[in-house]
């Protein structure tokens, strides 16, 4: 499978990370949910996920969109092995919404977890600081 820029994936340690940059909205949600799903269906192991928001500048979501999208992955989720993910956040309006999808994901199989320092997030997934460094973006390339 063919991984846009903002995803990546370490089967080797099974980690799913995903770098949102600029605006985060619902077709960027889903784009990256059916990736996850797709994975899972593709794999059939569990792995636990790290998204980086500190490059999200724009957030255009609404509380109604994350609510169905929390069910949505907790039902479909449902008997499969537990997961972590780790979300890294440090935008107020981002947070509000990892929170959010941390309680209604509570009792699933999908541990959610919000930080706002990536070595915390790193030891709480249990792998290296290195592997979820920012990277750097494409603008920072032409110089």
């Amino acid at each position: 499978m063919k991984l846009p820029p903002e995803v990546e994936f370490h089967q080797d340690i099974r980690l799913f990370v995903y770098r949102p940059r600029g605006l985060i909205n619902e077709a960027a949600l889903n784009k990256v949910i059916s990736i996850i799903e797709e994975l899972e269906a593709a794999t059939q192991e569990p792995f636990n996920r790290f998204s980086d928001t500190t490059d999200t500048h724009e957030v255009e979501l609404n509380l109604k969109y994350v609510i169905h999208v929390s069910l949505h992955r907790r039902l479909s989720h449902k008997g499969r092995a537990p997961v972590k993910s780790a979300i890294l956040a440090t935008d107020s309006t981002l947070v509000h919404y990892a929170r959010l999808l941390a309680l209604l994901t509570q009792g699933s199989s999908i541990k959610v977890q919000v930080f706002q320092d990536r070595k915390e997030a790193a030891h709480w997934l249990g792998v290296p600081l290195e592997l979820l460094a920012p990277k750097p973006s494409a603008a920072n390339h032409s110089g």
